[in-house]
């Protein structure tokens, strides 16, 4: 952060400096959302199921909560060691879904910021734009902030 605020107050007077909101093209760029859109579609199923998965251990917790005073102790202990087996079932399917989801989304988004990168590339050449930063900064005027232009040609 020190190096990007000595660049700044040292910059030549008359250089040309942008702005772009990586945060912005991931939210509002029509790749962005179409990646997001194909992510959902690809994952519902397991969602569901495990949705579904869930529902099922809640039913069987609250039907041995209700019957445990009415069944035989080995009934009870055979109960529970279902629960808990479908418990760690549930637990992994769900850790996976996450872990898979996340490569998904990774893969997806890796795509969007390098079609973005394209994009800033080809407004700092044509704009002769001598540096072009992407977030950090306390504040950025919105005078050197071509956000709006890299969702332009990446929304074609």
């Amino acid at each position: 952060m020190c190096l990007l605020s000595a660049a700044a107050v040292h910059a030549e007077e008359g250089s040309k400096i942008a702005f772009v909101s990586s945060e912005r093209i991931l939210r509002e760029a029509t790749p962005a959302k179409t990646a997001q859109t194909k992510i959902e579609a690809e994952f519902s199923k397991r969602d569901k199921d495990l949705q579904d998965l869930a529902a099922r251990l809640k039913g069987m917790a609250d039907k041995l909560d209700k019957d445990s005073a009415v069944i035989s102790e080995s009934e009870r202990i055979k109960r529970q060691r279902e629960l808990s087996d479908l418990d760690k079932d549930f637990q992994r399917k769900q850790r996976e879904f996450r872990e898979d989801l996340n490569q998904r989304r990774n893969e997806e988004l890796a795509i969007v910021l390098e079609r973005s990168t394209k994009a800033i590339k080809q407004i700092a050449e044509a704009e002769k734009y001598d540096m072009v930063f992407q977030e950090g900064g306390v504040y950025v005027s919105p005078r050197i902030d071509i956000t709006d232009k890299v969702l332009k040609i990446l929304n074609k």
